[in-house]
């Protein structure tokens, strides 16, 4: 079984309230390979929420307790972060996933490449949240931009 983003399932759970559809990853869900989960819906963001960005680091930074997530207004969301990221792992170790498809770039997902922290829409590289967590258990941790050669799929 394999976990990915709700939004790259199709579900319209993105901080600004749209979705990063990818027809392979929903394929996944309708045929009963995938289960979707959004980190930080679990963490208890609310969908819209305000952009936010991991600053001093990357999601590992965050998890050691040196870097912080922070919303756009300069509130510290990091501990919901936090929250979701666990709950995600929960999730993966209930259906006995090993491998996780999840949005790039995002301060919980991104697998390769974060925000760098000052709002201005430049990336680094890096990982989100959970994506450090889940890696940090062993699980396999695939973005949109790999997931397809990875997993070689033919759907």
């Amino acid at each position: 079984m394999i976990l990915v983003s709700s939004c790259l399932a199709g579900f319209a759970v993105r901080y600004n309230g749209t979705d990063s559809l990818e027809d392979d990853v929903r394929r996944l869900l309708e045929k009963g390979q995938a289960v979707a989960v959004c980190p930080e819906l679990m963490g208890g963001f609310l969908t819209p929420r305000e952009p936010a960005e991991i600053v001093g680091g990357d999601g590992d930074g965050v998890l050691d307790g040196l870097a912080k997530v922070i919303e756009r207004s300069g509130a510290d969301v990091t501990e919901l972060y936090l929250r979701g990221a666990r709950l995600t792992l929960d999730k993966a170790r209930e259906i006995g996933a090993d491998t996780v498809i999840l949005k790039e770039n995002s301060p919980s997902c991104g697998s390769l490449a974060i925000y760098n922290g000052d709002f201005a829409g430049i990336k680094m590289a890096g990982h989100g949240v959970t994506s450090a967590l889940l890696r940090r258990h062993g699980i396999r941790v695939l973005s949109e931009n790999n997931y397809r050669e990875a997993l070689k799929l033919t759907i």
